[in-house]
């Protein structure tokens, strides 16, 4: 659809409207084409804004008329221009061109569904890619060991259909909780959606194959007294399948929606309801569930307070700073060398000995900072040296742009300074959205693979009360099912967390991201309920707050919230009735 953006003003030159004034005084306006960021036919987002300049050519006798054509600008993600400003007048002239050329090829996206439209490929190519993923979830569990010789024909049926299950699971898990990674480097820019989605497809099988727990509990989490079920298998069986769909059902529809919610708390709530309604209120841990409620309040508060304070120190230090360039490829280092210490430390030590891993640890981090500070200087070396050359800014104007408290409004990082910046924090966001992925693929697996392996150990026989072991095929299939999810569905959520809360850019994003993992991983240490996805999400609403409080879209916020109150309730009646759909059947095949 065409669409017209116009500002006029009268010919009488001795009258000047405020808004003249406002275009002469403002080295950048921006127009707003709607009051969203986000198309209502798709869950993705563009940015549709008309970039105006004071010094375009205008009629000397008056501002006269102002109006571009068919002005959606849609920006590259992974573009550093693209956020920063005092470009040259004849660059912007070309990228405008460049952004009308391109438009037609935009409005027939507009037209494409779901995956084709995010990724910017034809629907058959989307259609195809469906259609492979489909036959492969159908197909390879025919080939996997727990489908082996010596088992007779219904409990290979049932086998294979538990392993559907596990897939329906884990594929949501990808859609749903694979944003907590990589949804603040898609809305910062410093990934596009596609190099996202391959990057994080790679790291998410691969910690699901190496860094998957091997060993589990036939009782997930600690939240069912296994001795209640003693005796009772078939229903124990059925339980299980049920909470795994479950909680695959709810995810779908939150994944539909772009509600982030935490995979945990879904089968969490799916075998509470099981548990309460087919075992009573023995049945349940009641502890256990009193933590994963309180995580709903102390994970996005923790998340909020340690990004607000991130972004704070990255103004402080690296906006504020006479050269910010210099300041932001010396702070990288640093934040690298605290980071790869503490997650060496905490989650991967080399030694059981305390002085020993903290050593080891050390070192850790001294050789991860050493290989960030070569590639900043080898990729960015040239701007270094160039803003080096230049004048900085004079210190009045730094502090009284400062004041204003928005990024866009600081004085300080302009051009080359403001490019060193946010290609620092590219690389940086890029590091830790890999580390996150690759830890979330270990961690989350277990989420659909422990009530699918622990089935499959009901139905060959296996005691329900013992620890079964997790088959390299069974976590390789977990794998498999998330990067699926992640490829269909992932870019609804990936909106949400990119776009939808607050605005992001490198540093914003960066900040959120360093916050949560770092909360995360030292909550978790220290046994503090912790939800991945509640103390991202207020990590992200964090650096939104540290810009001011109308920078956090209101919105938004109530729906995730919402979403997160519901999620218990919503898996447990759908497991109920689930299981009184399956209970029947089952029982009926295993006679």
């Amino acid at each position: 659809m065409t669409s017209f953006f116009c500002l006029s003003s009268s010919r009488n030159t001795s009258i000047v409207s405020p808004e003249a004034l406002f275009l002469h005084h403002r080295s950048h306006f921006y127009l707003p084409k709607h009051p969203s960021l986000f198309n209502s036919n798709t869950q993705f987002f563009k940015r549709e804004t008309l970039l105006l300049k004071p010094n375009l050519s205008l009629p000397k006798s008056s501002l006269s008329l102002l109006c571009l054509k068919n002005s959606r600008l849609t920006h590259p993600f992974a573009s550093i221009s693209s956020f920063a400003g005092g470009e040259e007048e004849q660059k912007e002239e070309l990228q405008v061109q460049k952004h009308h050329h391109e438009n037609s090829k935009t409005e027939e996206n507009d037209d494409l569904p779901g995956m084709a439209q995010a990724f910017h490929i034809s629907l058959s190519t989307a259609s195809a890619i469906s259609i492979c993923i489909a036959f492969a979830a159908l197909t390879l569990p025919l080939f996997m060991k727990s489908l082996g010789a010596g088992l007779d024909l219904k409990t290979k049926f049932l086998s294979y259909v538990t392993i559907l299950f596990g897939f329906y699971m884990a594929w949501n898990i990808g859609a749903n909780d694979v944003a907590n990674a990589m949804g603040t480097s898609v809305g910062s820019g410093a990934l596009t959606l596609r190099q996202a989605v391959i990057t994080a497809a790679v790291l998410e099988f691969s910690g699901a194959l190496l860094m998957g727990t091997h060993v589990t509990s036939t009782m997930q989490r600690g939240i069912l007294v296994a001795n209640v079920f003693q005796g009772n298998d078939t229903l124990l069986f059925a339980g299980l399948l049920s909470s795994l769909a479950a909680a695959g059902t709810w995810l779908q529809v939150s994944s539909y929606y772009g509600w982030p919610v935490s995979t945990t708390h879904c089968i969490v709530g799916s075998m509470v309801g099981f548990g309460l309604v087919y075992g009573g209120a023995g049945a349940v841990f009641w502890s256990s569930l009193a933590r994963v409620i309180s995580s709903w309040v102390i994970s996005p508060i923790l998340g909020a307070l340690a990004s607000f304070l991130v972004y704070k120190c990255i103004r402080r230090f690296v906006y504020s700073a006479l050269n910010p360039g210099q300041a932001a490829a010396a702070a990288a280092p640093i934040a690298v060398f605290l980071g790869v210490t503490g997650i060496s430390f905490a989650a991967f030590p080399l030694s059981k000995i305390f002085p020993l891993a903290f050593a080891q640890a050390i070192a850790c981090g001294a050789v991860g900072a050493f290989l960030v500070h070569k590639v900043i200087q080898k990729q960015l070396g040239h701007l270094l040296v160039k803003s080096s050359s230049t004048q900085p800014e004079p210190k009045d104007t730094i502090t009284q742009n400062k004041n204003l408290g928005f990024l866009s409004d600081i004085a300080g990082p302009k051009g080359t300074q403001l490019e060193i910046v946010y290609g620092v924090f590219g690389y940086m966001q890029v590091l830790s959205a890999c580390f996150m992925s690759f830890a979330h693929g270990g961690n989350d697996v277990s989420n659909a693979i422990g009530p699918l392996a622990a089935a499959l150990s009901i139905l060959h026989g296996g005691s329900s009360g013992t620890n079964i072991v997790i088959p390299l095929d069974v976590l390789a299939w977990g794998g498999f099912g998330i990067v699926a999810g992640l490829m269909m569905w992932g870019y609804r959520v990936i909106a949400t967390i990119g776009k939808k809360i607050t605005e992001l850019t490198p540093t914003r994003g960066f900040a959120a991201e360093f916050a949560a993992a770092s909360v995360v991983l030292f909550a978790s240490k220290l046994g503090l309920p912790i939800s991945a996805t509640h103390t991202l999400v207020g990590a992200v609403m964090g650096v939104g707050f540290a810009r001011g409080l109308n920078s956090v879209r209101s919105e938004t916020v109530k729906e995730i919230v919402l979403s997160w109150a519901v999620t218990i309730p919503v898996g447990a009646t759908f497991a109920v009735i689930y299981t009184w759909i399956l209970i029947k059947p089952i029982s009926y095949i295993l006679r």
